[in-house]
């Protein structure tokens, strides 16, 4: 009897840590499953949709692109992508034309920050670009300065040297400053060269008129150099950012989390202005004094506004009267 009670005792015992090792077994598994779950998201579970795994846009910080500055050093971008398994990688290009190239034949996928007139000017060369959002407006922040004070009129301008960059929101600023007096461009020595170099060449003597914006125009004024004008009233001084129509209808989960990432350093640079200027700062190697009296100049909202495409149509128009591009561009169909 005893030995039946203790078969018993034995085969219950025997099945509650068979039972045992079962709940032990699926608990361990579904925390193995809870890891590999985590580990999965951490190394990109949330891919895009597109299998898209590097993000390529322009990185350009003058003459005073805080947004760009702020993401960079917050790492908000790559924060933003890091879930989805996608890396960046920036490219330092200045130009806009060389911007635009780039986005066309695929090296970066975002333009961060490009002028409208690059924008016009690769749209009616037939490339595949649009604008995604706003990035900037500040009329105020390109300017014609001069050594010589009497140049206080369009009429005044006539006949005199001046330098600054071609198809750019300065050359703009210029040709309908002149427009305003009844000029063209025919009407004085335009010669085409970089800000600096036309900073230089004024004071050099060189040149009796500099188009120069940003920290140009800054030192320019703190020198006593007499300004001519700004653009306020005359241009509306927009930069973009752009993409190519096809990757934006391939990577709709990309742009949203990039649109998201770029309202978050818009919120860092509300919440957090003294900051975000001291970065600014130091990153352009400028004054904080200088670069809180130019951040006064700019309106960084994002949304895209009627006034804004009707800049763009203004600009457009002047680039075909100036010649710059061959036929008429209706800029609406450069919106997303």
């Amino acid at each position: 009897m005893r030995k039946f009670i203790a078969l018993g005792l034995a085969l219950c015992i025997g099945a509650s840590a068979l039972t045992g090792c079962g709940k032990a077994s699926a608990g361990a598994a579904e925390a193995d499953a809870r890891q590999d779950a985590l580990e999965d998201t951490q190394s990109g579970g949330n891919k895009a949709s597109s299998g898209l795994d590097k993000l390529a846009l322009t990185y350009v910080t003058s003459p005073l692109n805080v947004p760009t500055i702020i993401e960079r050093d917050q790492n908000i971008f790559a924060d933003a992508f890091r879930d989805m398994g996608i890396s960046l990688e920036y490219a330092e290009i200045n130009s806009g034309a060389d911007q635009t190239q780039a986005l066309a034949s695929g090296d970066v996928q975002i333009l961060y920050g490009v002028g409208a007139t690059s924008v016009i000017l690769s749209a009616a060369n037939g490339a595949d670009i649009k604008v995604l959002n706003m990035y900037s407006r500040s009329p105020k922040a390109f300017c014609m300065y001069s050594a010589d004070d009497s140049l206080t009129t369009p009429e005044s301008l006539k006949g005199k040297t001046i330098g600054g960059p071609a198809g750019t929101n300065l050359h703009e600023l210029l040709v309908s400053y002149l427009a305003a007096g009844g000029l063209t461009m025919d009407d004085v020595n335009y010669v085409n060269m970089s800000i600096a170099d036309a900073k230089a060449a004024l004071d050099g003597g060189s040149v009796d008129i500099a188009l120069i914006a940003g920290a140009a125009a800054y030192q320019a004024k703190e020198q006593g150099y007499h300004m001519v004008a700004d653009g306020e009233g005359l241009m509306k001084a927009m930069i973009a950012v752009a993409v190519r129509d096809d990757f934006y209808n391939e990577n709709q989960d990309v742009i949203d989390r990039f649109m998201e990432a770029q309202n978050r350093a818009a919120a860092f640079m509300k919440d957090n202005q003294e900051q975000a200027l001291q970065i600014a700062a130091r990153a352009l190697d400028l004054d904080e004094e200088a670069v809180k009296e130019m951040y006064a100049f700019y309106d960084f909202s994002m949304d895209v506004t009627d006034e804004d495409k009707e800049g763009f149509q203004k600009t457009a128009d002047f680039m075909l009267e100036s010649g710059m591009i061959e036929e008429e561009l209706d800029v609406d169909g450069l919106f997303l």
